[in-house]
């Protein structure tokens, strides 16, 4: 499932966004509505992207979130060729809500 940023702005509560780590400087970001995890998209319909940690977060600014955590999963296992593993590897890192003002976007 997906909601656009627009719907997600209408939301009183959002319990969780998770920004999705797809490589060295791609986001993705998700929310965490009902006990489900629904892809953010742009008006458009295109999944929310970001080239930085810090352009993902101001994306919502002023929303009601409660918690933002950064999911990252590794390929390291498949790069080393390890057998399939039968527990994931994802890591979650709590992130700030809120981003640092005058912080250039650089």
């Amino acid at each position: 499932m997906t909601i656009t940023i627009k719907e997600l702005q209408k939301q009183h509560h959002i319990p969780r966004i998770i920004i999705h780590s797809l490589d060295m400087s791609l986001y993705q970001a998700a929310a965490e509505l009902d006990g489900r995890e629904e892809m953010i998209t742009d008006k458009q319909g295109r999944l929310l992207r970001a080239f930085s940690l810090l352009q993902m977060k101001s994306q919502f600014d002023g929303l009601p979130v409660a918690a933002m955590v950064l999911r990252h999963q590794s390929a390291y296992d498949e790069m080393i060729n390890q057998p399939v593993r039968g527990v994931s590897n994802q890591l979650e890192v709590p992130l700030s809500i809120r981003s640092p003002d005058n912080i250039p976007l650089t």
